[in-house]
């Protein structure tokens, strides 16, 4: 037995009798701190490029993914397996330009036609249709991207000679929408610069 099988399975003896206490003790809602922090620490290996962490840290994300499917599938509720046929599912479904007859040439039109796609799938509406716990910079770049009250360079000039550094924030965050550029993880490069210099 070897792959997710192997997770698999070592989570069940972890979470069985005679496993571990601590395993034992965890649900869904107090593994979501977790599941943040390493798929945040995934980020910054991912960002930093160095192949033996990112490959260590993906894993800690894929241990959260098999904790989950082990504590559901005690409770009747999912197994990994139905974790993975959706995903699955969702990919082929998400996907015509490649497992379809529709076409499209651009990352822009994969974009586009992926949000069309879900929206006909009538799932069920976020506020601002983002996640709860998405970081607050993502969140604020999402919306912008969205078009939700967009910042612009003149906002962020006038905001900063208010003093409003809120708002000069905000528009900030705008400027990096306009551009296409992801803040968080501009951020987050520029602060692992910052540990390796200090």
């Amino acid at each position: 037995m070897g792959g997710m099988e192997r997770l698999l399975e070592v989570m069940r003896r972890l979470r069985g009798p005679g496993g571990c206490p601590w395993d034992r003790a965890q649900t869904h809602e107090s593994l979501v701190p977790y599941l943040l922090e390493e798929a945040s620490e995934a980020a910054d290996a991912l960002l930093a490029g160095d192949a033996e962490a990112m490959a260590e840290e993906l894993g800690d994300v894929l241990l959260q993914v098999a904790f989950h499917s082990v504590i559901a599938e005690e409770e009747g509720r999912f197994t990994y397996g139905d974790v993975e046929r959706r995903i699955v599912e969702k990919l082929i479904r998400r996907h015509p330009h490649v497992f379809g007859d529709a076409k499209a040439d651009t990352p822009e039109e994969v974009k586009a036609r992926w949000e069309v796609l879900k929206a006909e799938e009538g799932k069920e509406e976020k506020p601002c249709g983002l996640p709860k716990h998405l970081p607050t910079l993502l969140r604020a770049y999402e919306l912008q991207k969205k078009g939700v009250e967009k910042g612009s360079e003149a906002g962020l000039r006038a905001a900063l000679e208010r003093g409003d550094l809120e708002e000069a924030l905000w528009n900030l965050v705008g400027l990096f929408a306009e551009r296409g550029l992801d803040p968080e993880s501009a951020l987050r490069r520029r602060s692992l610069r910052a540990c390796r210099e200090g």
